[in-house]
């Protein structure tokens, strides 16, 4: 056989009849699990850090509201953070607007709309039951919490004893924005993970700074969606997933995950460390703290926000688009052409 009869016969093998290439492609995509579901590793690590968020969730409510100097903590942060923030009267001003009746409402009604629409135009109707589920379990959770959980007084406080955690504000902020982020295309992801970072911590400011929630209620208010949306990842497939043709690593979400999951350990354990050195002063309800708690509610408020948008933002990533055997493509190229 000439060296020209073997290259006509290579030719041939790889410019097949289309229709018959699509379906050996598709034959391919159906025999391969990862193109109708996520990695195990995935769904196990979606569950083990959502748990995660939940019990540090919990730990947070017990050290708030079962302690004196958590008591003591919170008290006087809402009662004296509008003088903290009389020093940055930009950030005042800023907050403030968050505090006019049904401006964050109208936010999260926008955001909202527009992750139902991106759900209903690319007909994803796994992922839009999915986040239909995960919206209902979100409002029970924050009604019954709100509801049934006990605040016992240890302390003469200025503000009020009735409970506030967790934050019913923050919790529907804070969903709409994890709800918009796993719904949108891939490219959109690490874009809506920043922008969702500045609308809820600002929320959660201008709640404490409004005199309407304890610091411990804001960050459960945090953990609580994150966790929960971690743990909706967990059961993500079918339609739930990128197409295996769109699927590929994406720089965006690597560095904007990796930041702000580094950010945020770092500020955790910076206003941990500020919070350990006021705390002799909190047992006594010493003025001298005042500065101390409220720079380190502000970290803790943004820290804990990073670290669950930079976890959600990770995860959806590994459920929504792991790499089949296909590749990143989803179709074999054709050979280079001989002149």
């Amino acid at each position: 056989m000439t060296k020209k009869h073997k290259q006509g016969k290579a030719q041939q093998a790889w410019y097949r009849d289309p229709n018959e290439q699509t379906k050996a492609s598709k034959s391919h995509v159906d025999r391969d699990p990862l193109t109708s579901r996520p990695r195990i590793s995935a769904v196990v690590l979606c569950l083990v850090t959502g748990l995660a968020c939940l019990g540090l969730a919990a730990l947070v409510w017990w050290a708030a509201v079962w302690t004196v100097s958590g008591q003591t903590y919170d008290d006087m942060a809402l009662t004296n953070f509008r003088g903290f923030l009389d020093q940055a009267p930009l950030a005042k001003a800023y907050l403030g607007l968050f505090t006019i009746p049904y401006v964050t409402a109208a936010i999260c009604v926008v955001l909202g709309l527009s992750a139902l629409a991106v759900v209903l135009v690319h007909r994803r109707w796994w992922l839009l039951g999915q986040v239909a589920v995960y919206a209902l379990v979100v409002y029970g959770a924050a009604r019954i919490l709100k509801r049934f959980l006990p605040r016992p007084v240890l302390i003469r406080t200025q503000a009020s004893t009735a409970n506030s955690a967790p934050s019913g504000h923050t919790i529907l902020a804070l969903a709409v924005v994890l709800v918009l982020l796993c719904v949108v295309p891939r490219v959109w992801r690490a874009l809506v993970a920043l922008v969702g970072f500045a609308f809820d911590l600002s929320v959660g400011c201008s709640l404490v700074q409004g005199g309407w929630h304890r610091p411990s209620d804001v960050v459960m208010g945090i953990l609580i969606p994150a966790g929960l949306c971690l743990i909706a990842l967990a059961a993500t497939r079918g339609t739930g997933m990128d197409a295996p043709g769109t699927r590929m690593s994406s720089a965006s979400i690597q560095i904007v995950s990796t930041l702000m999951l580094a950010a945020g350990f770092l500020g955790i354990l910076y206003a941990c460390y500020v919070i350990w050195q006021v705390s002799p002063g909190l047992e006594i309800g010493a003025r001298w703290t005042a500065y101390g708690v409220h720079c380190s509610a502000v970290i803790l408020m943004a820290a804990v926000l990073s670290v669950t948008l930079g976890l959600v933002l990770a995860m959806r990533q590994i459920t929504a688009s792991p790499l089949t055997r296909m590749g990143l493509v989803g179709r074999p190229p054709a050979p280079p052409q001989n002149n």
